[in-house]
């Protein structure tokens, strides 16, 4: 008989007749794991389970309890939802499916929209098609054929695909009912197991995300293994609508973006403006601190300084378009670094000024496309809190090790206390695609990671996902509902130093090329902004509220009482907002609560004869009455702390 050998996770082998089944290996195994199984991963690839096996395999069967098993579960979700629609609408033309990170999608070409009761019917008929327990069954056909099912189907996009995309001489397909893809797999053996499902929304979207070409209607599915997962994702898809830092910056008064002006720029209300203030304020002061020099440099500069830098090549689609100034061209500025390169070539530089770190609060502007232009989060002009380290080889790890240490402590004084990191380095088989030479990038990526062991820091190493001219640490922070922002960047770099010849004089006294790196902390004020209003929900700790205290007399009565109070306030450093309305008390206090005050100090007639406010806290209510002299005590211990009152 002619077999081949099976070899399992544990590193027991079997040996079983070619042709044989992960399936019916997982049988042989336990009839517990052939119930449970959802695919297998063959050598690394996965594969469907009744994929043959035709050669000396290492085999793993993949269960719920396998993360690349969910991927498999999701794009099988994408066909039953497919193999719904053609229930429903035969006529609609196919476009993709593919999973994502919550659940999938598919795309249809119909001339009538979807409608929210459109999605409830398809996805009951998914539910329905699912209890069915339909198959999953791969077909392989000749490419010729292949194309001609398409087009007697009258399905054109799939056809156009299988043209495309197939480079084999037999094409795989698989079949769901009445449903018919070109898809390469692997699926999952049945439609039985996918049961936590919604259909979310419907989106446009072009065909192959190239304008001109037909819109399709994307319809947008989460899924998940278990009802359970299912419910917390849409429980946390309903606190991050709640969250929404578009909404609530209009609704606080934070920042617009005015259509007159142009999609993309941000507008920032006193009360967002406020809240810079005091970010900028921190950040500059922490600079300083820490040995970095401020710097400023234009917004626009010759277009052929990006020439040099390459930005003009490699960056040009996301850069403005050329001004003309006095017959020269003249380039809004997309990044910060030439601008500081330039500040440290003024003048010859010795070992001794090294390190030499600049930073600057930058405004850049960058053509990003309308269609993903996101509040705050992706704009077309914002400020990055920018820096650049010049220094010698020798001195490299310290100032790496500064930069993370610099990223950890802005994490902790805007209240983030989970995050997450990345060491991305360069690809080791295709290093003609990068800057620098071996040694320089072996000498770098162990620079990082000699850091970021040393700092006691777990991170993920990502091979082959730098920037081609250097490695990189990335932190992403986990906000308040764990979502992860990807926001802090250290980053190598071989190119510029290069490109603009930069030197300082060595002890030696010859010539030498320092190291450069960039650093981002928050990313970008705007997108950090974006961020906090998100975390906080709006209601942002007393050191960063824009209006830390409203006071809130009971009436005309306590006025005179009620001005004092403010004034003190004021006098001591606090911002107040005196609400002197002809309101009833309830009214100035829910105004106060729905725009988010961390505290207000009420005041009537008991509280002016003793010198006292009634302290209430935002979403804690009454926190009882206390003197004047101890509330603005505790308000001061609060605000050094970046704490809260008890």
């Amino acid at each position: 008989m002619d077999t081949i050998q099976v070899t399992l996770p544990d590193g027991a082998t079997q040996q079983v007749p070619r042709g044989t089944t992960p399936a019916e290996i997982a049988q042989k195994i336990s009839p517990r794991l052939a119930k449970e199984a959802l695919v297998a991963s063959a050598d690394g690839q996965l594969v469907d389970l009744s994929r043959p096996l035709e050669s000396d395999t290492s085999l793993k069967i993949l269960t719920t309890k396998d993360s690349d098993s969910l991927t498999v579960f999701r794009h099988s979700a994408a066909h039953l939802l497919a193999a719904a629609v053609l229930e429903l609408f035969p006529d609609v033309k196919l476009g993709i499916g593919p999973p994502i990170d919550y659940g999938f999608f598919y795309e249809f070409l119909r001339e009538q929209p979807f409608t929210p009761g459109d999605l409830e019917l398809i996805e009951k008929k998914m539910h329905e098609l699912a209890a069915h327990d339909i198959p999953n069954l791969r077909k392989l056909l000749p490419k010729a054929e292949a194309v001609q099912l398409y087009k007697d189907w009258n399905q054109g996009f799939k056809c156009e695909l299988v043209e495309e995309k197939a480079t084999e001489p037999m094409v795989s397909f698989y079949t769901t009912g009445k449903f018919i893809d070109f898809c390469r797999g692997p699926h999952i053996p049945s439609t039985g197991r996918i049961k936590a499902f919604k259909l979310m929304n419907v989106a446009g979207a072009y065909w192959k995300g190239q304008e001109g070409n037909p819109q399709m209607q994307r319809v947008y599915g989460a899924c998940f293994f278990t009802q359970a997962e299912l419910d917390e994702y849409l429980h946390r898809l309903e606190e991050a609508k709640r969250r929404d830092h578009r909404r609530l910056g209009q609704e606080l008064d934070l920042f617009s973006i005015q259509e007159e002006a142009g999609p993309g720029l941000i507008f920032w209300h006193p009360k967002g403006a406020m809240v810079r203030k005091l970010m900028e304020d921190w950040s500059r002061d922490e600079h300083l601190r820490r040995g970095y020099q401020l710097v400023y440099t234009p917004h626009i500069m010759r277009l052929d300084l990006w020439k040099t830098s390459g930005h003009a090549n490699f960056y040009r689609e996301n850069m403005f378009g050329a001004v003309e100034v006095e017959k020269a061209d003249y380039q809004l500025k997309p990044m910060n670094c030439p601008g500081h390169i330039l500040i440290y070539k003024s003048r010859l530089r010795s070992y001794r000024d090294l390190p030499v770190r600049f930073a600057e609060l930058g405004t850049v502007y960058r053509y990003e496309r309308s269609g993903v232009l996101h509040g705050l989060l992706r704009v077309r002009g914002f400020t990055q809190d920018d820096a650049h380290i010049f220094c010698t080889r020798d001195q490299l790890e310290a100032e790496v090790q500064g930069c993370v240490d610099f990223a950890l402590a802005v994490l902790r004084i805007f209240g983030f206390n989970r995050f997450e990191v990345e060491l991305s380095a360069r690809d080791p088989g295709n290093p003609e695609h990068y800057a620098g030479t071996v040694e320089e990038w072996q000498h770098a990526e162990g620079a990082l990671t000699r850091t970021l062991e040393r700092m006691g820091i777990p991170y993920k190493y990502m091979p082959g996902e730098a920037v081609f001219y250097g490695p990189k640490i990335d932190l992403k922070l986990l906000d308040a509902i764990g979502r992860p922002w990807q926001l802090s960047t250290v980053q190598f770099d071989f190119n510029l130093p290069r490109r603009f010849d930069l030197e300082y004089v060595g002890e030696d006294g010859a010539k030498h090329q320092p190291v450069m790196v960039h650093r981002a902390l928050w990313g970008s004020v705007e997108r950090f902004f974006g961020v906090l209003i998100e975390h906080y929900a709006g209601a942002f700790p007393l050191w960063l509220a824009p209006v830390q205290v409203a006071v809130l007399p009971v009436s005309n009565k306590v006025s005179d009482y009620a001005h004092q109070v403010g004034a003190e306030l004021a006098a001591a450093g606090f911002r107040v907002y005196l609400d002197e309305r002809n309101e009833k008390l309830q009214a100035k206090i829910r105004d106060s609560e729905m725009q988010k005050v961390p505290y207000m100090a009420v005041v009537g007639g008991k509280e002016a004869e003793a010198g006292a406010v009634s302290v209430r806290g935002h979403g804690k209510g009454d926190l009882g009455s206390r003197p004047l002299a101890t509330f603005l005590s505790d308000l001061r211990a609060e605000v050094n702390s970046h704490g809260g009152l008890s």
